[in-house]
């Protein structure tokens, strides 16, 4: 398996970048809801929460953080009890309440898209390495927990 150039975080801001282009560029619908704004940075807020309280039971467990690199031990506590990539989802719902804030159409085509890279280029192969690294433990715990939501 070879290893990406380019790390999840990269990823994340060129979405961004790509979301708010495709907002000034081609914003094809756009609307003005104080409500949405609000909800949109609750999002963020939500998902950076849940990104950052992941990462630091990682770093709690003493685990590895970066992707393909080999994992200590298998975290299924916290946030890990309810979805297998809560960091990837925090990225995720950080994407969505961006859209919801640029209150625009175009950029909501953003997070499904990073959702399908970060799952083809990451996911995948980290569940095999884990599996690899984990067996049985490993087999239990997908089928206890979804891989999103």
């Amino acid at each position: 398996m070879r290893k990406p150039r380019l790390l999840p975080p990269v990823y994340f801001l060129g979405a961004i970048v790509l979301m708010a282009l495709l907002h000034w560029l081609v914003p094809l619908v756009r609307w003005d809801f104080t409500a949405v704004r609000v909800l949109g940075g609750a999002l963020m807020i939500a998902g950076l929460g849940l990104t950052l309280v992941s990462a630091r039971l990682f770093a709690r467990r003493e685990t590895a953080i970066k992707p393909f690199e080999r994992s200590r031990v298998l975290v299924a506590e916290g946030p890990y009890r309810f979805t297998r990539n809560p960091m990837y989802t925090g990225l995720i719902g950080m994407l969505a309440g961006l859209a919801l804030m640029l209150q625009s159409l175009t950029p909501f085509a953003v997070p499904p898209l990073f959702a399908w890279l970060i799952a083809t280029r990451f996911v995948r192969n980290e569940e095999r390495m884990l599996d690899e690294r984990f067996g049985d433990a490993y087999a239990q715990y997908r089928q206890r927990v979804r891989r999103w939501l």
